[in-house]
Formats: structure tokens, C-alpha cells, sequence
């Protein structure tokens, strides 16, 4: 048999990945990462308003690069092998575009506006219009938000837009639709991007932008037209319909083919969000949660659509019927800070470093340079060796992990971190344990709303930077949920599922699930949970979990 390949194509936070696949053996033959140059220098973010927006070109360098150094690596026949690419980016991250499809900050005068770029996930400007979206729901004959947890987000797409539409005249007036990056993409690589017309994506529409069925698609005229005027006339200007990442968009264009070193007979897949697509690439089955632990966490389940039938769990980020496997419910959940919260302590430990130790003239700067970089390198590393040796305490040192909010479940992003319980013999190792056990503890509320409202768990895939990197953060994890932790093997499943959905829109493989039998990489090891350890951490979690209640209570009051 001749070997055939896929593309796929993946957008986070940082940086884009492009991963080429072997369909039959799932072989991962070649990669490449582009981090955006225009994000890596902080353009167009404030992170004191919670603004945080990337430059459509950085999403564009990085396609073409990605795919020419990736193809670079293999003999020249693979590029004529490759019969399927489809994509997945971070959502919900959504821009402004006119009606041709193109976002504003592509054109002229608005190159150098954030408000014309698209607004990342992590962007919490829209607060104001989340807490709107969710008094008006509760209040409206329809509950649009019944199939996002009951609680609209401020990270969500109706929220970003309002924001913008209130705080920018300009882009109100040029702003004739709005598309999701994950919808974009495929979009440029087909030259579809008109937004009447373009294919979007069954789970960004669906857990991000109360799309359902149910609702013959986006929440009513008259319900965004009562939220604010200024949304009045955008539904009409935007899709009834959504597609499963099972599905074709079209073919790769001449424009693009010639730009990528590839044919124009390839087929393009529906895109899909990064945390699906690596639910796919990590083997997801039913009643198994996967957890990508990276910068924040997203849990996913599938479930069989008979089995929920009319269940509706409350507190998620939403459950839609084909988000991540066609003909299954695809839930959704998450922490808003997971390895945030330890970036964020290792900043906090590396003031000095850049502060002082780069003012001394005591050693030159090619030295400080060099010891700067070495601390940083090594300080989690060390402190993990160190807060492994701490016995569990349940009267030491606890934390409550909202530094960047609470996700999920019931989320509510005006909620702070805390450590409490400290003492004069408090060091840095035992609040980087008290951090890594909250983290650990808010994973475990997550797992009991969904065990409360009748939803199974048989166990935990983990797949992400921390899961790959940190044992003794997944010990800790597994002992507080007490089940066992499968690691998957492969360090780009996101790329992966995007690949395996690719092979299934250029037809090589029929089903979701035959590609992930056919090219998943399986699983590395797994963590199983220490009695006395579990025994120890329940104790600790039910003061977690009024730690929590006080301080939730402190600051709504």
C-alpha cells in the first residue's frame, strides 16, 4: 500500500505546530512550532484589564512557516503523498472581519488596532457583557446559556463581541460579520472565507456561542436585540448551520498550494478547538475524562447521545451533541490557571533575579545572563524535588487556586487565589506544594459535578506539558481524584487529533474512532492513586472546599 499522510495544524496560546502523519501507522514523521513574534513581544495586550489579542498575520507567518520547515524535514515525495490537513486553535477566539471574510487588522487603518485583532481565549474584557448575557438568560422564556452549564463566560464569543462593539466605533462601523479562528483558517487555505457561506464549527458554535439545534441554531434576534441594540442584525450576518471536524470544507486553493509546497487537490476539514482535537489525538473514549494540563486545564467526556438523553449538567462549559466525536455528546469543563499558577510563583521567586542580580556590576552581563536563565531553567525542578520530601499536612500550608478565576464548575472570573495558613517556617517548597494540591483539589470539584449529576468516570487521560513533564505533580492529581491517570504518549496530541479528523475527511479512514485505532500513539504510564495518600487529601479537600466557600462569600459581599 502507498503511504498517504495528513497534516495537522495546530493554534495555541504561544505558538502554531504543524504535525505531518502517517494515516496507516499514525507514525509521526516530521513537526515544526512557530511562536507569534508580535505576541512574544506583548503587542496589543494589557494584562492589567485582562486584554489579551493576537495579530492575524502571526496566525498566517506561522501556517506558511510551519508547513515549509515540517515539509523541509522529509523526502520531497511526502508533500505529494498528503491527502487531508485540518485544524484546531484555542477558542473562543473570535474577530471582527468585513464581508469578504477579512479580519479588520488586515486592512488599512486598522493594522495597529487590538480591537481589530482576534481576541484570544484568555480575554476577560467582556466581563460587564458576560454578567449581562447570564441576568438576561435567567430572565428570558428560553435559557440560551441551558446548554453552556447555565453560565455564559466572559471568555465566550457573544460577550468579546459586545465588548467591542460598545468600546470601538470604528470597528462597529466596519465590522460586517465575525469568525472564530479555528473557522478562519480552514476558510484562507480553501479561499472560502465569505461569512455568509463558510463552514463553523460544531464545538466552537456549540460551547462557545449557545448555538443548538434546539434553538435553530444562535440564540434570537430578539434576545441579542434586548441585550443590547447594538447586536441588532449581526444573527442574520453570521450561520444557522455548524459542522462536525468529520466534515470537508473544500480543497486547498492554488494560491495556498504553491504557498505550503503542497497539491490543490487536498482536502481541508471543518476546524475544530485545540482541547478537542487533543481529546482525539489522546484515544478519548466514553466515561474516560481527558485532561490537557498545559497553562490552564480543559476536561472532556464523550458520552453516548441516548445515554444523556435530556441530562443537562450544570456549572460546565457546555455539552454538544458531535463537539468532539460525531454521534456523541462532547462535555466540556476546566481550570482557568493549572500551570499559570506555577509560572506565576516562579515569577514571583524570580523578581530578585531580574531585579537585582541584573544591577550588580560584580559579574558581567554575559554571566548574569547566563545565571538568570539557569534559575529559570531549574527553579520548578528543584521545587518539585523538595515538596515531594513534605509529608502530606492537613494543618499546614493551603491554597485555593483562582488565581486567574474560577472555570469550572459555576464559573465566576472575579474570584482571587489565596494561601493561607502561613507560618514563620513557611518556605518557598511548601507553597509551591500548597499550589500544586489546590490545583490538584479544584481538578476534583470538576470530577464530583460530574459524578453528582449522574455522569460516569471509569478514569483520567492526561495529555499537556505538566502531564508530560512533572511526576510529581500527576502523583499528587491521582491521589486527590483517587482514580488512575493514563499519559499519553504522544507530546503534540492536539496536532494529532487534527490529523486523525484529516484522514477522515479526505477519506482514507471512516470514522473517527477507526483513526484513532489506527493512529494513536497510546499511553506512556500511568499514576495510580496511594490509599493512605487519597485518605490523607480528603481530609485536606473538605477544607479546601470552605477555604473556598469563605472566600467566595467575602468577595460577593
Amino acid at each position: 500500500m502507498k503511504k498517504k499522510y495528513t497534516i495537522g495544524l495546530d493554534y495555541g496560546t504561544d505558538s502554531v505546530r504543524s504535525l505531518i502523519v502517517d494515516v496507516t501507522s499514525g507514525e509521526e514523521i516530521a513537526s515544526s512550532v512557530f511562536s507569534y513574534p508580535r505576541w512574544e513581544k506583548g503587542f496589543y495586550c494589557d494584562p492589567a484589564i485582562n486584554q489579551f489579542r493576537q495579530h492575524p498575520l502571526d496566525y498566517l507567518e506561522g501556517l506558511e512557516y510551519t508547513f515549509r520547515e515540517a515539509l523541509g524535514k522529509v523526502s520531497k515525495d511526502v508533500a505529494e503523498k498528503v491527502i487531508g490537513i485540518s485544524i484546531d486553535a484555542t477558542g473562543s477566539t473570535p474577530v471582527a472581519a468585513d464581508e469578504k471574510g477579512t479580519p479588520l487588522a488586515l486592512k488599512t487603518g486598522f493594522e495597529e488596532n487590538p480591537n481589530a485583532m482576534f481576541m484570544l481565549w484568555k480575554d476577560h474584557t467582556g466581563l460587564i457583557e458576560a454578567g449581562e448575557i447570564n441576568n438576561l438568560a435567567r430572565k428570558w422564556k428560553i435559557d440560551f446559556t441551558r446548554y453552556e452549564g447555565g453560565i455564559y463566560s466572559s471568555e465566550w464569543f457573544w460577550a468579546k463581541i459586545l465588548h467591542v462593539l460598545r468600546i470601538d466605533a470604528e470597528v462597529r462601523e466596519a465590522a460586517y460579520s465575525w469568525v472564530e479562528l479555528c473557522d478562519w483558517i480552514p476558510a484562507v487555505l480553501t479561499g472560502r472565507t465569505n461569512p455568509l457561506t463558510l463552514k463553523r464549527s460544531r464545538c466552537a458554535a456549540g460551547h462557545k456561542a449557545m448555538w443548538h439545534k434546539d434553538f435553530g441554531g444562535l440564540p434570537s434576534e430578539a434576545f441579542l436585540s434586548k441585550l443590547d441594540p447594538l447586536l441588532k442584525g449581526l444573527r442574520d450576518r453570521l450561520y444557522k448551520k455548524t459542522f462536525t471536524c468529520d466534515v470537508a470544507v473544500g480543497t486547498l486553493s492554488q494560491e495556498w498550494a504553491v504557498r505550503l509546497g503542497l497539491a490543490e487537490g487536498v482536502t481541508v476539514g471543518v476546524g475544530t478547538l485545540d482541547a478537542h482535537a487533543g481529546a482525539l489525538g489522546a484515544e478519548i473514549t466514553p466515561y474516560y475524562m481527558c485532561k490537557i494540563l498545559g497553562t490552564s486545564s480543559c476536561d472532556m467526556l464523550v458520552l453516548p447521545t441516548t445515554e444523556m438523553g435530556d441530562k443537562l449538567v450544570p456549572g460546565i462549559c457546555g455539552q454538544v451533541d458531535g463537539s468532539i466525536i460525531s454521534g456523541m455528546i462532547g462535555l466540556e469543563a476546566g481550570q482557568p490557571a493549572f500551570g499559570d499558577l506555577y509560572a506565576w510563583f516562579k515569577k514571583i521567586l524570580l523578581w530578585p533575579v531580574e531585579q537585582i542580580l541584573f544591577q550588580t556590576e560584580i559579574v558581567g552581563e554575559a554571566i548574569r545572563n547566563k545565571l538568570k536563565q539557569e534559575i529559570a531553567d531549574k527553579i520548578i525542578t528543584e521545587l518539585s524535588k523538595e515538596a515531594a520530601l513534605i509529608p502530606i499536612d492537613e494543618s499546614g500550608v493551603l491554597a485555593i487556586d483562582w488565581i486567574n478565576g474560577r472555570g469550572t464548575p459555576d464559573a465566576e472570573e472575579n474570584l482571587k487565589g489565596v494561601i493561607a495558613n502561613l507560618s514563620l517556617g513557611t518556605d518557598p517548597p511548601r507553597i509551591f506544594r500548597a499550589l500544586v494540591e489546590a490545583a490538584a483539589f479544584g481538578s476534583k470539584t470538576i470530577v464530583d459535578r460530574f459524578i453528582s449529576e449522574g455522569v460516569r468516570i471509569d478514569g483520567i487521560i492526561a495529555l499537556g506539558g505538566v502531564a508530560k513533564k512533572s511526576p510529581f505533580i500527576m502523583q499528587i492529581v491521582a491521589d486527590v481524584l483517587n482514580m488512575p491517570i493514563k499519559v499519553a504518549r504522544s507530546g503534540q496530541a492536539c496536532a494529532l487529533g487534527a490529523a486523525m479528523a484529516a484522514s477522515v475527511v479526505a477519506g482514507f479512514h471512516k470514522t473517527i474512532q477507526e483513526a484513532q485505532k489506527r493512529m494513536g500513539g497510546g499511553f506512556e504510564t500511568t499514576y495510580y492513586p496511594i490509599p493512605e495518600n487519597v485518605e490523607r487529601y480528603l481530609v485536606m479537600y473538605q477544607k479546601y472546599l470552605r477555604l473556598g466557600a469563605f472566600i467566595n462569600l467575602s468577595l460577593n459581599n
